[in-house]
């Protein structure tokens, strides 16, 4: 198994990231990069990733490094010239901050409706760190959960780390949640989501939880993580390793379906003997570890990486569940690519794989009216169109009905695509 332990486990930020070997590997220009996209992005990594996931003979073009490390076309030429001037001539934290709040109030931090739509309410007032946008399923963001063990460098969560209140997703604990869920039992699925809620300590994650496994009609607890790819020993060796384990069992115990939603982007990241044997202490609890991401340019944009990806996933036991296109904030400008190429990738990948991992569903698009399928292309008429459907929907009517769209070879997100017919108006409703 991996030599790494807990012990030697320490986050690395921009402010600590010189004080490790592999600095001194990079290049003046990645390390440039990296000081002034980190001032406007979010970023942290820690040991794991960059002692056993990260192969440094290939970077910058290591898809890990591509993953966690900030570059430099993740900013626009001019913003990032602007932050760029501002570092190198000695600016003050408080204006390089001002700086990048301009910027990132323009890289759309919360899409698709999350704080103008989703957010429900109680007695008249906003439930803090809830969001409830599909009949029967609420998301529900702790307080304490609102980081992660490495930050995804395409994260469209990112502005739950830039420390700006009112970008923010946070609930200090889960009573309004719990009173909301008991006038709503519509609900059965509650997914407790960040950040990571694996960083959190199995006491806190036990408070937030327990209050909610009480309601007989919330049949599904989801935990969306990274923590198994990128500190896989959290579920091995962290101090209340066993705690958290046994919590999954109560879980699951209690009649409730425990879904860890596992954010594997990579291959790699299942290379490792750590990660293995993390995979088999989570489902040895009765859990599902179901596998999703995007996908995203310099990191997986190739079909034999997803057919690598769910083909190991299914021999370790795990369900390949979605795969996303990158959506519309932060970076996207750098890891989007065309939703035909992204379509093309899925097909490739997915034909060369078994029943079992055909479980996955995309491309998807978590856009503003629910989560848009690609189906394909086809012909209407004398007109290319793709051909769509929604999985989930805001208007629940609309599940699962084909649709077309007009054939753009450039668009890459759904808001750039127009209805091909009158008859598929309806599905464009925002």
């Amino acid at each position: 198994m991996q030599a790494l332990t807990v012990e030697r486990y320490r986050a690395i930020d921009r402010h600590r990231v010189q004080e490790t070997p592999q600095w001194r590997l990079l290049t003046p220009e990645l390390r440039e990069a990296v000081t002034v996209v980190s001032r406007v992005l979010p970023f942290r990594t820690n040991r794991y990733v960059m002692d056993a996931l990260i192969d440094w003979d290939r970077v910058p073009d290591d898809p890990m490094f591509q993953l966690t490390f900030p570059q430099r076309g993740m900013l626009s030429p001019d913003d990032y010239q602007a932050i760029a001037e501002l570092v190198r001539g000695g600016a003050s934290d408080e204006v390089i901050t001002a700086a990048a709040n301009r910027i990132r109030m323009r890289l759309n931090p919360q899409p698709a409706g999350q704080k103008t739509r989703n957010v429900p309410t109680l007695d008249g007032a906003k439930i803090p760190g809830v969001q409830h946008k599909y009949r029967e399923t609420v998301l529900f963001f702790p307080k304490r959960g609102q980081t992660c063990h490495a930050y995804c460098s395409y994260c469209f969560r990112w502005a739950q780390f830039v420390r700006i209140k009112d970008i923010r997703f946070a609930a200090d604990s889960s009573d309004q949640l719990v009173r909301y869920l008991r006038r709503h039992p519509e609900v059965s699925d509650v997914l407790v989501t960040g950040g990571d809620p694996m960083t959190m300590r199995a006491a806190a994650l036990r408070h937030y939880l327990e209050p909610m496994l009480a309601l007989d009609h919330v049949q599904t607890v989801r935990i969306g993580t990274k923590a198994p790819a990128t500190w896989p020993h959290r579920f091995i060796s962290a101090p209340d390793a066993d705690d958290v384990l046994r919590l999954f069992e109560e879980i699951v115990v209690r009649g409730k379906h425990l879904a860890l939603m596992a954010h594997y982007t990579h291959p790699v990241e299942l290379s490792t003997d750590v990660a293995r044997e993390a995979i088999r202490r989570i489902r040895s609890t009765g859990a599902v570890i179901r596998m999703q991401s995007p996908i995203a340019r310099h990191v997986n944009d190739r079909a034999d990486v997803w057919t690598d990806l769910w083909r190991h996933g299914v021999r370790l036991g795990c369900v390949p569940y979605y795969l996303f296109v990158v959506r519309d904030t932060g970076a996207r400008g750098y890891f989007e690519l065309p939703l035909i190429r992204t379509w093309e990738i899925f097909q490739e990948a997915y034909r060369q794989v078994s029943g079992l991992a055909r479980t996955v569903r995309g491309p998807s698009m978590s856009a503003l009216p629910g989560k848009v399928h690609i189906l394909g292309t086809s012909r209407l008429g004398d007109e290319d169109v793709f051909v769509l459907e929604y999985l989930q929907a805001r208007d629940p009517k609309l599940v699962r009905r084909p649709f077309f769209a007009r054939f753009d070879p450039k668009a890459t997100w759904f808001d750039e695509l127009q209805p091909a017919t009158q008859q598929d108006v309806e599905f464009f409703p925002d």
